[in-house]
């Protein structure tokens, strides 16, 4: 399927199953279990044409290729923008008084994936740290050619998703620890500028909800009832 549809604003998803993950924060030495309902996932990460959809930016580059330079804040603002285009129910809003981000888990609109389910989609029911050898499935500093690629180049996991690893980060809804490092945010998954080692289905990093760099995008999620 290639990730330019005819209506470029709408997303390509695909159905995963309800399961569990273990994920582990290797900083605090801590491991747990996550259940993950069944949910939808973006096919690709967004592109640079469904983001024009959304917000009438200019795109940056080719309309296949992942947008970039997004912030965690931008992420969440194209999800209720696409959300409004497709007749969905808005997930995000703001809270009166402090400004925070707040997430309506029953909403049928888009939103962030959660970093249980991120992992849980990536491995696939795979059992090692990738779900295939790096350079058939990812782009990333040893194939890259340093810079970005067009999202479905590289072989797709058993569940049909591709770019999990490799291209680009992807932000997650999650805080990474709000006890020392306040509201930063993760993203998963490598980029075409990170190292082999970088690219694994539990590789986690963190910053600020404003940060934003050329490596960086996201992918789709929606709830299902």
């Amino acid at each position: 399927m290639h990730p330019l549809t005819d209506d470029p604003s709408v997303p390509s998803m695909v159905a995963i199953p309800g399961g569990a993950v273990d994920l582990r924060d290797d900083r605090r030495g801590t491991a747990w279990r996550a259940e993950v309902a069944p949910f939808l996932l973006g096919r690709y990460p967004v592109t640079q044409a469904l983001h024009r959809a959304a917000t009438g930016a200019a795109p940056s580059a080719s309309g296949a290729s992942p947008v970039t330079d997004v912030s965690w804040l931008d992420a969440v603002e194209v999800c209720n923008r696409l959300s409004a285009l497709s007749g969905l129910d808005q997930v995000y809003s703001r809270g009166p008084e402090s400004g925070q981000v707040i997430c309506d888990w029953a909403a049928d609109g888009y939103r962030l994936p959660t970093e249980a389910e991120w992992q849980y989609a990536c491995k696939a029911g795979t059992s090692g740290y990738r779900y295939g050898e790096l350079d058939d499935i990812a782009w990333y500093a040893d194939n890259s050619g340093e810079r970005v690629h067009d999202v479905g180049g590289k072989a797709p996991n058993p569940w049909g998703l591709h770019d999990m690893l490799g291209n680009v980060w992807e932000w997650c809804w999650d805080l990474y620890d709000e006890e020392v490092y306040g509201s930063y945010r993760i993203f998963r998954g490598g980029s075409w500028a990170e190292q082999a080692r970088g690219c694994g289905a539990s590789v986690r990093r963190r910053s600020h909800p404003t940060f934003a760099i050329d490596d960086l995008g996201f992918r789709l999620a929606r709830t299902v009832s």
